[in-house]
């Protein structure tokens, strides 16, 4: 189970020194990365601790040869102790929930994007209505059957680096989550509900995403990739959505059993706004 435990998904690069996370792609991935990181080092300062005194209890208070059968002196009813061993946790807990409070603020943190995406959950794939730019990429279900480049064939979402990006999630049937490992961070798409959270991409390439909440019969298929490019290339990619038809954006009101995946209708008003 120890080996087992060090086993990662291919394609997602992690890093002993970095606690075994992904890589952050993102500004907002270092605040769970500091966080995280921390959280160990004051662990194991703990552990430390415990063990220390634990193995000093066993090697100078062992039963020894001529012992006469006298116990230590005993400390179970020691106040200053007991107030000690309750205020130091207390402590320890409130500074770490200072520093989770910091790190939540920071990735909750709302401000004027530079791009705004609506990413529509549906069993079993996602769209993504790009919203300034009134174009749309309809995702169909991953095929997993072990051919070849079968990844490719999945839905991609364009960004552009160093920009900020909102994600406007929303679903058309059941709750999903949207989940890229890169990002370090993941929140329930609900059907009814409007949630979002912003990132600014930092560092340019190909990431996985997916599903991470148990969504019907093929949820391990709901697959897409994330491509992080510079300005230009994402400028060409929207124009290249333009050329092929993909105008106008997917509505939210779609499901599965619709025939017509190219639905020019808008977003909500409640997206929009």
């Amino acid at each position: 189970m120890i080996a087992l435990s060090a086993c990662s998904a291919v394609g997602i690069h992690t890093d002993p020194l970095n606690g075994y996370l992904p890589e952050a792609a993102t500004r907002e991935g270092g605040y769970v990365e500091d966080f995280w990181i921390w959280t160990w080092v004051a662990a194991w300062l703990v552990g430390i601790a415990v063990w220390g005194m634990t193995l000093w209890c066993i090697v100078v208070y062992r039963r020894r040869k001529n012992d006469d059968g006298t116990l230590p002196v005993q400390l179970q009813y020691n106040v200053p102790l007991e107030i000690l061993y309750t205020v130091v946790p207390m402590m320890m807990v409130g500074v770490i929930f200072f520093y989770n409070v910091q790190a939540q603020d920071e990735l909750g943190k709302i401000e004027e994007p530079d791009v705004v995406i609506n990413v529509v959950a549906k069993q079993w794939s996602w769209d993504f209505n790009y919203v300034n730019e009134n174009v749309h990429t309809a995702g169909q279900m991953a095929q997993l059957d072990g051919t070849k480049g079968a990844e490719k064939k999945l839905p991609t979402l364009y960004l552009p680096k160093g920009e900020r990006v909102e994600f406007v999630l929303t679903s058309r049937d059941v709750i999903h989550s949207f989940w890229v490992p890169a990002f370090l961070e993941k929140m329930d798409v609900n059907p009814g509900i409007v949630n979002r959270f912003q990132v600014t991409p930092t560092q340019e390439g190909t990431f996985q995403g997916k599903c991470a909440e148990l969504c019907g019969a093929y949820h391990s298929q709901m697959l897409f990739n994330v491509k992080i490019v510079d300005k230009a290339e994402y400028e060409a990619h929207i124009q290249k959505l333009k050329k092929q038809g993909d105008t106008g954006l997917l509505k939210n009101g779609l499901n599965r059993d619709e025939i017509n995946k190219r639905d020019t209708h808008l977003l909500p008003e409640g997206v929009r706004n």
